[in-house]
């Protein structure tokens, strides 16, 4: 006997789970606590087999009787209805995977690690900001480079010209990772090659005469203002460290037995640890240092507190 929307309404739960048959292998499971789930029973490759069809009301027994139909259809063909739902869910879940976003995401998640924490940092903003609002949606695989031209132009209009060049080179990079785990054939960001006009590269003054080197040498050794920036700069010379390395040096980084100076790689760019030998000088600098710093963290602490290095906007 066919059911009826009235019998499925008034079926109650039970201390066990019951059947409600509608035929052609068709049934209502009522489970204990009241839901109500569609099953269909069938035979394929000689083997009994079971598919969910949906839950009562969200499936009412108009279109779970149109599942049924669907289903049978596919057997007729020879097409186990169970598998192709489980191809179907697979196809969904491949397709979230193979987005833009998705396939960025884990490149940046595989790579960051090496990278310094600021380097870090601004590739993430950079994707987030100008990439994956236009092209995050996109399924990797099907995106061409007009597309990806038209978002970086955006970027380009704005008058950020580097950036635009730096989210080229992410996409590329993307794009191989793309290809090397079988989720793209091709890398359309290679195509981009002399779309952007070349950014314009800022260059920092430098001295590199003998006289004017040690001009600014001796400059430096007569400063008379704080004598934590005094050592700063005297040591700078010795050491041929960025300013933001000097800046943040911890004493626990010093050891003066082995007249050396190692920054760990979580301070550095490539994520390696850098040795440093002290000179002579070097030490009698530090020396001098260890008086007026020695019992906090940094060489070079911050005016207001210990806990902090050296701010970055005072110039070494």
């Amino acid at each position: 006997m066919s059911l009826t929307d009235l019998a499925i309404r008034n079926a109650k739960p039970r201390e066990k789970p019951y059947k409600l048959g509608d035929g052609r292998g068709l049934y209502l499971l009522v489970e204990p606590n009241g839901s109500k789930l569609w099953r269909l029973k069938y035979r394929f490759a000689q083997k009994d087999r079971k598919l969910s069809l949906g839950a009562y009301p969200e499936v009412p027994l108009g279109l779970a009787r149109e599942r049924q139909l669907e289903a049978r259809r596919l057997i007729d063909r020879g097409v186990d209805p169970l598998e192709q739902k489980k191809q179907e869910k697979r196809t969904a879940r491949l397709a979230s995977t193979n987005s833009f976003e998705a396939v960025g995401r884990e490149w940046y998640s595989k790579f960051s690690a090496t990278w310094a924490a600021s380097h870090s940092s601004k590739v993430l903003l950079r994707l987030e900001n100008n990439l994956y609002p236009w092209l995050g949606s996109r399924s990797i695989s099907a995106l061409e480079a007009d597309e990806i031209l038209e978002t970086l132009r955006r970027i380009e209009a704005r008058g950020a010209l580097e950036t635009a060049h730096r989210c080229l080179a992410y996409c590329g990079q993307i794009f191989r990772y793309a290809i090397a785990t079988g989720r793209a054939r091709r890398n359309p960001a290679a195509d981009l090659r002399g779309s952007l006009p070349p950014a314009r590269g800022k260059h920092l003054a430098s001295i590199t005469d003998p006289e004017g080197i040690g001009e600014l040498l001796r400059a430096m050794d007569g400063y008379h203002g704080s004598e934590r920036t005094r050592c700063a700069l005297r040591l700078a010379p010795l050491t041929f460290v960025r300013p933001g390395e000097l800046r943040r040096a911890e004493w626990s980084e010093v050891d003066f037995s082995a007249a050396e100076w190692r920054i760990p790689g979580d301070k550095m760019k490539m994520q390696q640890d850098h040795l440093i030998p002290l000179s002579r000088q070097a030490q009698e600098i530090l020396r001098d240092l260890q008086a007026l710093t020695g019992g906090g963290r940094y060489l070079f602490h911050c005016e207001r507190t210990k806990a902090r290095p050296m701010s970055d906007r005072r110039q070494l």
